[in-house]
C-alpha cells in the first residue's frame, strides 16, 4: 500500500520490515516477494541505493520467481491493465486512448510476443510515447529468449526505480 506523499529516505529507514513492505509491496507487479528481499538492505545510504536494492533482489531470485514477476505484469494496453500503478503509467504513455487500429496492433505485438516469450512484453514507458513503444515491440519481438529475458529483467529494474523515484525523497 503505497502513500499518497513521498518519503525522505531517512523515514523509509526507520520504517519497521512490515512497514516497509505494506508501504512498497506494489513497486514490483503483485511480487511482495520483492520488497520482503529488498528491507534486509536497509538502511539505505541513497535513494540509488534503495533502487539498487530491489533490482538485486530480482536479479538474485531463482529463475522460476523471476518469470513469475514477469507473467504478473500486464500486457501493455491490454484489457488487464486496469488498476494501479500499471494503469496510471500506461495511461502517461497514451496507452489508455488507442484508436481501434492502434489497439489491434498492441493485441496482436502482446499475442506474438507472449507466444514467443513466454511473459508479456515489459517496457518502462514513463516518458514514451506510444509509436516509441510500438518501435520498441518491433525492435524486440524478434530477439533471441535468454536476450529478451535480461531485456524483460532491466525494464522491470527501471520500473523499480521510477516508482521508488515517485515515492521516496532522496
Amino acid at each position: 500500500m503505497s502513500s499518497p506523499y513521498p518519503l525522505r529516505l531517512e523515514a523509509v529507514n526507520r520504517l519497521p520490515a512490515a512497514a516497509f513492505v505494506e508501504r512498497f509491496d506494489d513497486v514490483a507487479e503483485h511480487s511482495p516477494w520483492v520488497a520482503e528481499r529488498a528491507a534486509g538492505a536497509r538502511p539505505f545510504a541513497s535513494r540509488e541505493a534503495m533502487v539498487a536494492a530491489f533490482a538485486d533482489a530480482l536479479l538474485r531470485a531463482p529463475p522460476a520467481d523471476q518469470l513469475a514477476l514477469l507473467l504478473a505484469h500486464p500486457d501493455l494496453a491490454g484489457r488487464a491493465a486496469v488498476a494501479g500503478e500499471s494503469k496510471r503509467e500506461q495511461a502517461g504513455a497514451g496507452l489508455d486512448t488507442l484508436t481501434p487500429a492502434e489497439f489491434a496492433r498492441f493485441t496482436d505485438l502482446n499475442t506474438r510476443y507472449r507466444h514467443r516469450f513466454g511473459f508479456p512484453f515489459i517496457l518502462a514507458v514513463k516518458g514514451a510515447t506510444k509509436s516509441q513503444i510500438l518501435a520498441a515491440f518491433a525492435e524486440r519481438i524478434d530477439d533471441d529468449p535468454a536476450a529478451e529475458l535480461a531485456t524483460a529483467l532491466a525494464q522491470v529494474c527501471r520500473i523499480f526505480r521510477f516508482r521508488i523515484e515517485d515515492r521516496v525523497l532522496p
